[in-house]
């Protein structure tokens, strides 16, 4: 044990503190029994993808469900991969799916919170205190291989179930200490390997929040703990953060889940209280009727700033998100039409083992309901800032005729099932543009028994009696009028049971008004457009429609 004591002191000669001093450092939190305390941890190495939102918001869900904490970690031991701004660039966009952490790295790159630094690079003399005491337990060693001893090993290593640093193929594990001093005075570099306990005959066991209980082989390899610059490797690193910081719940891919017996026998070894994982089954798509996961390279509905762009409201993405998270979300959404989406009571256990289907369909219904939902000023503020930066010539219009907007976007907003036309801010420029004299154009084709012929007897006839003064029943009613002189039936019922007595029924005069106004068969209330149009513009219209169909006939 001397020896140990002594060959610690040679690997960290200026790390003074211990782990004692840390615990007392960072003491458990004072939170209530069962609150959990979960985190994000982001390498600066990348971009913001469905996959972490997806993560992150479960780990934010329990955190908040049960009054616990939810905290930003950056993982920054690999420096060369390093994207400056990358972690603000995350954070970003987490913010704005409403998911802010309560301590760690904030958006601007400060760090908030008792358990800091948050940032691993800033931590690593209490990696290295805790590397110092296994050196002294005799559960951690300096391992002098070059790469090219490494490739040796690995090479002898072809017919061997078990791959890696361990066994015989250790061989710096039974080094003596003379030997290590001549290996460090001649100036050889080294890592730090712990000295696995592990035994090719046990079993890891473990209970995961999601997928249930796991049993795996034990870890025997002697895995790095510390490189050559004496920076942790992730898998030494976030074991004693989430210890020091207190995490009950580490939620994260399951790709992870073949590093858990590393893991839990990094956690015992260093003394610690194993945390709780849940590992989350990666999001899949259908494609020819096979699913398969979500790629970078294939599909950019993966990458968050897809959403952004497309102008997906947060609230639907987080709605959505909710419904593939959750097996029971649709089901509690019923009951619960109008409430808040945070009093849904999210579970582990209704996540899906195999990784839940991401379908851009669903989310498009899932978002015309929601915006359904919203009133006219919240939909003019949110596709306003969205137009600001995606569409200008629609945010110029917002600018020109802001309260004008605010009512176009009203039409048909209240009523018991409104209109499910906007599933994006992107469908809105095409959406409204038959509002505006600068992108309205013109298209008077015709549907049902609708023909030019009659299109200019049903104008003709209208251009005498139309009033956007009118009520809606009013209105109404002079459609009705003008359905007979032009051989019509103001009764479709009628219409249907004798459909060669008559040109056509109500619903064509309507149809052939509709589209001299708007260039549309299928717009919302026809009353409520032609109210807002105003009557100068909506006689210009219908005369310039007439000429049109006029002409038609006569060639």
């Amino acid at each position: 044990m001397e020896e140990m004591k002594e060959l610690a002191q040679l690997l960290f000669p200026n790390i003074n503190k211990t782990p004692e001093f840390y615990e007392k450092l960072y003491p458990q939190r004072n939170i209530k029994e069962g609150a959990r305390v979960t985190r994000f941890a982001p390498s600066p190495t990348g971009f913001l993808h469905l996959g972490n939102l997806f993560t992150c918001t479960v780990a934010y869900k329990t955190a908040k469900d049960t009054d616990g904490i939810f905290y930003v970690r950056v993982e920054d031991t690999d420096q060369k991969r390093r994207i400056d701004g990358a972690v603000e660039t995350m954070l970003e966009g987490l913010k704005a799916y409403g998911i802010t952490a309560d301590e760690g790295v904030m958006i601007d790159g400060s760090q908030h919170g008792d358990y800091g630094p948050y940032i691993q690079s800033h931590r690593v003399e209490i990696y290295q205190a805790y590397a110092k005491r296994l050196v002294e337990e005799g559960l951690a060693y300096p391992c002098f291989c070059s790469a090219e001893a490494l490739e040796e090993i690995k090479a002898g290593q072809e017919t061997e179930d078990i791959k890696g640093y361990w066994g015989k193929y250790a061989k710096c594990r039974n080094l003596s200490l003379n030997e290590i001093k001549e290996n460090l005075n001649s100036g050889k570099t080294w890592t730090l390997r712990l000295k696995s306990p592990g035994d090719t005959t046990k079993k890891c066991f473990f209970q995961d929040m999601i997928k249930g209980k796991i049993e795996m082989p034990e870890n025997v390899t002697d895995i790095v703990l510390l490189k050559t610059d004496g920076i942790p490797t992730y898998h030494f690193a976030h074991v004693i953060d989430d210890h020091l910081m207190r995490t009950t719940h580490v939620i994260r891919g399951d790709e992870w889940i073949s590093s858990v017996p590393i893991h839990l026998q990094l956690f015992y070894v260093l003394g610690f209280k194993p945390v709780k994982y849940a590992h989350v089954a990666p999001l899949m798509k259908e494609e020819n009727g096979n699913k398969r996961k979500l790629s970078k390279r294939k599909d950019p509905e993966l990458a968050v700033t897809y959403y952004k762009q497309e102008g997906f409201p947060a609230a639907s993405v987080n709605e959505y998100i909710m419904t593939i998270m959750n097996s029971n979300f649709e089901d509690w959404r019923r009951a619960n039409k109008d409430a808040d989406i945070d009093l849904f009571p999210f579970s582990f256990k209704k996540m899906s083992v195999s990784g839940a289907l991401f379908d851009t369909v669903k989310l498009t219904d899932v978002s015309k309901n929601i915006i359904s939902k919203m009133r006219a000023d919240e939909v003019f503020e949110l596709s306003y800032e969205w137009a600001k930066e995606f569409s200008p010539r629609l945010a110029q219009l917002y600018t020109d005729y802001s309260e004008y907007t605010k009512k176009v976007l009203n039409i048909d907003r209240h009523n018991a099932k409104p209109r499910k036309d906007i599933a994006k801010w992107s469908d809105i420029p095409e959406y409204i543009s038959y509002m505006y004299d600068e992108t309205f154009e013109k298209c008077y084709n015709l549907t049902g028994n609708a023909t030019a012929a009659l299109a200019v007897q049903v104008i003709q006839r209208y251009i005498e009696i139309a009033d956007t003064q009118d009520d809606k029943d009013t209105w109404f009613d002079k459609i009705r009028q003008i359905c007979a002189p032009c051989g019509c039936t103001a009764n479709v019922k009628e219409f249907k049971q004798n459909p060669d007595a008559f040109k056509g029924h109500v619903g064509d005069v309507s149809t052939i008004i509709r589209v001299a106004l708007t260039g549309r068969t299928n717009t919302p209330d026809l009353h409520a457009i032609m109210s807002l149009l105003g009557q100068q513009r909506v006689m210009e219209r219908l005369r310039n429609a007439m000429e049109y169909y006029t002409k038609s006939i006569e060639f």
